[in-house]
């Protein structure tokens, strides 16, 4: 299949022109180039997938070349395709094609746009590499190089003190996965004798019950494999513990946020457990773990997105939850749900952090909610996206039609597999945190579209004005060294009705239509993606033919799916409906209850404001003490001993070496004949003495 040499290698190639050719090119040609490649390996793609659908394709490996050889361990470099691969395709080819495009319009003023394409590129090709993988050395080089291209993607602003901390902060993070990945790549060398995925998944079974040294004691072989390489997955996927990082990549621009949230680095995860399934079903307490942390991070980032106020982080906590649904898809082992799900989420995600873009872009790159307001009738079209992206994501449709936006069909479908299952407490965890997403969804699209323009209170809105006015017109992520686009607001205007209203003489601007067009098409996938595709993910004989092998397809689980009680399959539904109703009330029918509730529940109100109090935790924990072993390895260590007795020590040696010498260079002719007659006896006492 030589198409798929087009689809990987195109990517790279382009960034590699417009990276090393920057700004000699010149932003249209850097541009045109890697937005044009892009598109043709999204054009490329489809075909393919809906080969796989059709059936008129089956499982094909194209040899790249011969990457590693020593005594039983072979890695070649070959790019696999199979129905797996090919939904990966689809959907990362199709976001980063549209996120290119949009950037023409976001990063318009930028002077450093050919450097901030090529990353992009770079990351799309990084992730190719990673879905494409015939052998887990393959795999490790896309799963680090996507961890490369985020760094330099959130950092791209590196002026920006915050942007520069976000992406070291991701990169460290990411790293403490990644140490659990690599061990769980040399321990199933070791125990497989091969890295090649087909070879591995194949003896996987003949494993089962078998047991291996591990940190002094036996534990079961492929418990012990699956946990370490689902550490990686929780880093690469923001899981909880390792997700600390998610909502600081905010910190780049906003179609950086949208690439890695929607297509690339984060489903890296979800992806590597189901390319891995067969390993996963030989060990029930490794499943049972992935369910744990996948319904605990559910849950518990969306409790964080309803008290938010940054529309990316809010956007971003939404990612994280999300992601907690397609892992406990998977621990329970629906692996077509999980992926069914990653596939429509990437389109409404994508859509909602694009349409937060066009926000944010409107209001002179204003992100905080508190400052926004009415905006529907003053960028109409982003406004309908957002509001399908919404509809999306919260899940609206018609139980028992089959009838419903693209969050309906999957994650409905997540929701009642737990339950068949035999999972209660994913399943409970599922429901709320669908009722949380419903709320702060909504939440977030009424402070943004509806009630009365609050742009007054924004510094961003006032500079903007100013410069208009009297200083030309400027954006604030045109300066590499603009501060945080958030605002440290007073806490006593926590409730919205208490923050100033007034336009401040600010007119809020529609995009422009290389910006639309992506929303756009982002809204048909949100809308028929659900609908359209369903069949072949989750339904149990299209999708038992439709996977082929590629995953662990358990075709009784999805029978089961579909024969849960009428409670179940209505609980998404009614939770949906009640969030949205929660949220009408508080931000429109009666905007003082915010302002309320935070007086009453203020210990609960700054538990979730500041996120648990995680990033808190690990400064204390971690953050403190190895800066203080830095800080005593540096003076008592470094300068204290080796600088000590090394360097320094030498020198001094040589300085006072030098003060005995000059002492005894005077100049005077007496003083040399003193020495030499003090030579001359020692001399002649050795020869006499001797």
């Amino acid at each position: 299949m030589t198409s798929i040499l087009f689809i990987v290698f195109l990517p790279l190639l382009a960034a590699a022109i417009a990276g090393l050719g920057n700004r000699a090119l010149g932003n249209t040609v850097a541009k045109s180039l890697t937005t044009g490649a892009l598109f043709v390996s999204c054009f490329l793609s489809w075909p393919i997938f809906i080969g796989f659908m059709t059936g008129s394709l089956g499982e094909s490996v194209t040899p790249v070349l011969h990457f590693m050889t020593s005594g039983t361990f072979d890695a070649r470099w070959a790019l696999r395709v199979d129905a797996l691969t090919s939904v990966m395709l689809v959907v990362i080819t199709s976001v980063s094609a549209l996120v290119h495009l949009y950037s023409w319009g976001y990063m318009a003023e930028d002077p450093d746009q050919p450097r901030f394409f090529a990353y992009l590129s770079l990351f799309t090709f990084a992730m190719l590499m990673l879905v494409t993988a015939d052998n887990l050395i393959q795999m490790f080089f896309g799963w680090e190089g996507v961890g490369l291209a985020s760094y330099l993607l959130i950092g791209f602003w590196f002026r920006k003190p915050s942007a520069n901390a976000a992406a070291i902060k991701a990169f460290v993070v990411n790293r403490v996965g990644d140490l659990g990945f690599m061990l769980g790549i040399f321990g199933t060398y070791l125990v497989f004798n091969t890295v090649s995925i087909p070879e591995i998944l194949h003896a996987a079974p003949s494993m089962a019950g078998s047991t291996i040294g591990f940190l002094g004691h036996r534990f079961d072989t492929m418990t012990v494999l699956c946990l370490l390489l689902f550490v990686g997955a929780m880093g690469k996927s923001a899981q909880l513990g390792l997700h600390t990082w998610l909502p600081d990549a905010m910190e780049g621009p906003t179609p950086v946020s949208a690439l890695i949230h929607a297509a690339t680095m984060v489903t890296a995860g979800v992806f590597m457990v189901c390319r891995l399934s067969p390993m996963f079903e030989t060990s029930p307490t490794a499943l049972h773990f992935v369910t744990f942390i996948g319904a605990a991070t559910c849950f518990f980032a969306a409790t964080i997105g309803t008290t938010q106020t940054d529309i990316k982080r809010v956007i971003a906590y939404s990612t994280c939850s999300q992601l907690g649904y397609m892992f406990f898809a998977a621990g329970v082992g629906a692996y077509g749900a999980a992926m069914f799900h990653l596939f429509t989420h990437a389109f409404f995600k994508a859509l909602l952090f694009l349409g937060a873009g066009s926000v944010i872009h409107a209001m002179h790159h204003e992100q905080d909610m508190r400052f926004y307001g009415g905006l529907r009738k003053h960028i109409p079209i982003t406004f309908w996206a957002m509001l399908l992206g919404t509809l999306a994501i919260t899940g609206v449709g018609l139980p028992f039609l089959g009838i419903g936006f693209a969050g309906f069909h999957s994650k409905d479908g997540i929701i009642e597999a737990s339950w068949a299952a035999g999972a209660p407490g994913a399943f409970w965890a599922g429901v709320i945190a669908a009722l949380l997403t419903s709320f702060y969804s909504w939440r977030l699209m009424f402070l943004t579209f509806w009630g009365k323009p609050r742009w007054a209170a924004s510094e961003h809105i006032q500079h903007a004005v100013h410069d208009a006015h009297g200083h030309g017109h400027g954006h604030a992520h045109d300066d590499p060294a603009a501060e945080d686009a958030g605002h440290e607001v007073d806490a006593h205007a926590r409730g919205v009705d208490e923050i100033p209203t007034g336009t401040a003489g600010y007119h809020p601007h529609e995009s422009p239509l290389n910006m639309l067009v992506p929303l756009i098409a982002l809204s048909i996938g949100a809308v028929a993606a659900g609908f359209v595709f369903h069949g072949w993910f989750i339904d149990p004989t299209a999708g038992e033919n439709f996977w082929r092998g590629s995953i662990a397809f358990n075709e009784h689980l999805m029978h089961s799916m579909h024969g849960v009680p009428v409670w179940v399959k209505l609980a998404a539904t009614v939770v949906m409906l009640l969030g949205f109703a929660g949220a009408w009330v508080a931000y429109i029918a009666r905007t003082d209850i915010p302002a309320r509730f935070t007086a009453t529940f203020d210990v609960l109100y700054q538990f979730l404001l500041n996120k648990w109090y995680f990033d808190e935790l690990y400064d204390l924990l971690f953050v403190r003490p190895a800066f203080a072993i830095g800080r005593l390895l540096w003076h008592k260590g470094d300068e204290g001993t080796i600088d000590r007795f090394g360097p320094n020590g030498s020198a001094w040696v040589v300085q006072f070496g030098s003060r005995v010498a000059s002492r005894v260079q005077t100049g005077y002719v007496y003083t040399y004949a003193f020495v030499m007659l003090i030579g001359l006896t020692a001399a002649v006492t050795w020869v006499i003495a001797g």
